[in-house]
């Protein structure tokens, strides 16, 4: 655990645990540099504890990079929460993480993820302040789908010379809140969308309104198209995944999807085009940051739209210095974070 700890340079770990609901939760602060730590709460199973530990240190250094190259006054943080095989009340078991966050004083803020929702949020609302994504603050998938969504167009600028996606054959990986949302988007751009989900009626629900085409999660990653779109959980993308892929470029919503830093090199080898994760899926944090800040949606809709910007700036680099957008965005990264 120290040793994860100290090469992903983590500022503080809290562990917390409640025999009452079942809690146990993991909240990782990675720098604070910029201002108080914002990132999501994941619920979901973990196979062991250890696991939950990885994921949310890794997430957390994620999100610190995603705030520097965004330009906000945050930090990174994740908390994970390790959802039990039972729960008998799941509002008094967020309520109980309510309290864990207040203890921090401030020195995370928490927001909706992957297993959680808006209702959950409001639950932890009632112990503490420290918590964006309730039902007055809205849901930021919209917003993060939107940013995917310019970046997408940035991608195909990029690396097929034009941004107009019209006939464009995109494959996404999950249909979740994110997901779902950017679907729409490329919907009505023209995009051919090429879909799959663990969850077949969120597949339907895509091919009767979307004109999807479904595809099975196995057979995704080597389908034939021009952009992929990861939008479910990380890591998606190693070594053997890598030399399946039959893309021209990866975009997406999901965070960590390389499993190290050496898959990007693979993919530049191979020509395929990487937006670094976390520059092109930092809309939801950019929503959360500045709603949070009581800033209005015309300041927060301009933010979002330096999401293309700072991507173009990114494979500019790569380009000129014939390296991975990965290892680029990096770089940017902790220039701001440690200079």
């Amino acid at each position: 655990m120290f040793a994860l700890m100290q090469s992903t340079r983590l500022e503080s770990l809290h562990l917390s645990v409640d025999s009452v609901t079942g809690l146990k939760a993991v909240i990782a602060i990675h720098n604070s540099r910029l201002g108080p730590a914002l990132g999501g709460c994941r619920y979901l199973a973990y196979p062991s504890d250890e696991s939950a530990v990885e994921d949310a240190v890794r997430l957390a250094q994620g999100m610190s990079y995603k705030a520097a190259l965004a330009g906000l006054a945050q930090g990174g943080g994740v908390a994970v929460i390790v959802r039990p095989a039972h729960v008998e009340n799941r509002a008094a078991l967020f309520e109980a993480f309510g309290r864990c966050i207040e203890q921090l004083e401030g020195r995370y803020i928490t927001a909706i993820d992957s297993g959680t929702s808006v209702a959950d949020m409001d639950c932890i609302a009632q112990q503490t302040q420290h918590v964006t994504s309730t039902t007055s603050a809205g849901d930021p998938a919209p917003h993060a789908a939107m940013g995917v969504f310019t970046g997408i167009r940035s991608t195909a600028m990029a690396r097929l010379g034009s941004d107009n996606l019209e006939g464009l054959r995109v494959a996404i990986q999950g249909l979740g809140n994110v997901g779902y949302a950017l679907a729409e988007q490329l919907h009505a751009a023209g995009a051919e969308l090429l879909v799959s989900d663990i969850d077949h009626g969120k597949v339907q629900l895509a091919m009767e309104q979307l004109g999807a085409h479904p595809i099975a999660n196995d057979a995704l990653l080597s389908t034939p198209c021009d952009i992929l779109a990861p939008c479910g959980l990380g890591g998606v993308l190693n070594s053997h995944t890598v030399t399946q892929l039959r893309c021209s470029a990866v975009a997406g919503s999901a965070n960590n999807q390389l499993t190290h830093l050496d898959v990007a090199d693979q993919l530049e080898r191979r020509g395929i085009l990487y937006a670094p994760d976390y520059v092109i899926n930092a809309g939801g944090l950019i929503y959360v940051s500045l709603k949070h800040r009581g800033e209005e949606l015309s300041t927060i809709t301009a933010h979002l739209s330096k999401i293309s910007s700072r991507l173009t700036e990114v494979f500019a680099h790569a380009q000129a210095e014939k390296r991975s957008p990965a290892r680029v965005a990096d770089e940017l990264a902790e220039k701001v974070l440690y200079r």
